[in-house]
């Protein structure tokens, strides 16, 4: 059964980013990224189609706890957002082949519980609609455990989650608190925990007599790129291992401040997500556990550059990110 994870507290901005990346795509490599851990090792990231994924076995015990009907189906249907980036989901060098850190751990989940992973990508509010109809058995994408998404979704964490303050290169701004987004204007996606949190800074720089953030919505990451380099925004809040991907491989831009997913006083996580109720979430949680302690999640995250967002335990409905006091 799962068990608690233990968490690292981030007190506020500080915390450690996740991976730090260098080079572009080398053609002529076979499709590469070089990425480097805090620690100064490098990792070559494969950005081909030829993936080569870590697999793992079966394990029959786990399987048995599936629901009757996704075992007869045979079939994980796994949801993922279009929307998302390097190196969480993207495209590879073909520009079809789904890709990342997010379908990796998806993909040794499935062959835990004897499915077949089949991968379906959508818009990111199409995430929930589909876990909400039962088109998607589960959501790996990213997806922060909040307190108010408990109440109609289930969680088996997979990763740490800290947040990027992503800037144009050389623009001097350092994030360590709201005063630093005071009068700022800040992209940020619609309906993510970042937006939940942009919004929480706002309404207490307005309390303290500052001025709030001016948020603003883009369509998709070209668009918000487009009006970082412009000027037109000052910030940009995303996951950051998007964000510090995003700025190696350009050199246009800079995290200029990171931030725990759940706020200031919890380790945010990510976490495997399905609806309520539906009985998935042990076994995830123990196909998760599995592929710990087998030492291939541990792989996976290594050939994306992410080993420092590893969990030790995957623990079934955590507290998340508080609700937002009305």
């Amino acid at each position: 059964m799962s068990t608690s994870i233990p968490r690292r507290t981030a007190a506020a901005l500080g915390v450690s980013a996740a991976l730090v990346l260098a080079a572009c795509s080398n053609p002529s490599d076979g499709g590469t990224t070089e990425a480097a851990a805090t620690s100064g090792s490098k990792t070559k990231i494969n950005v081909s189609p030829d993936q080569d994924r870590v697999t793992t076995g079966r394990v029959d015990s786990i399987a048995a706890e599936v629901p009757e009907k996704i075992r007869r189906r045979g079939t994980l249907e796994i949801v993922d957002s279009s929307g998302s980036a390097a190196p969480l989901t993207f495209h590879a060098t073909d520009n079809k082949t789904i890709i990342g850190v997010e379908p990796d751990i998806a993909s040794l989940v499935a062959d835990v519980l004897g499915l077949k992973p089949h991968i379906n990508t959508v818009s990111w509010e199409n995430i929930f609609v589909g876990l909400d109809s039962a088109k998607y058995d589960v959501g790996f994408s990213n997806i922060t455990v909040t307190e108010e998404r408990k109440e109609k979704y289930d969680f088996a964490p997979y990763r740490e989650d800290n947040l990027g303050f992503e800037a144009k290169k050389g623009s001097g701004l350092r994030i360590t608190g709201p005063k630093d987004v005071a009068g700022r204007t800040v992209a940020v996606g619609s309906g993510t925990n970042q937006e939940k949190l942009l919004i929480e800074w706002s309404k207490e720089n307005e309390k303290a007599g500052r001025k709030p953030v001016n948020i603003k919505y883009y369509q998709n990451d070209s668009d918000t790129y487009l009006a970082l380099q412009s000027g037109r925004i000052d910030l940009y809040l995303g996951p950051n291992p998007t964000a510090a991907y995003h700025a190696a491989t350009t050199g246009k831009t800079e995290v200029v401040g990171t931030y725990s997913g759940a706020g200031a006083t919890l380790q945010g996580l990510i976490a495997a997500t399905t609806k309520k109720d539906s009985g998935l979430v042990e076994p995830l949680a123990d196909a998760l556990n599995e592929i710990i302690g087998n030492g291939t999640y541990d792989k996976v995250l290594e050939r994306w550059g992410l080993s420092d967002e590893a969990l030790t335990t995957s623990e079934v409905n955590p507290p998340g990110l508080p609700k937002t006091d009305e």
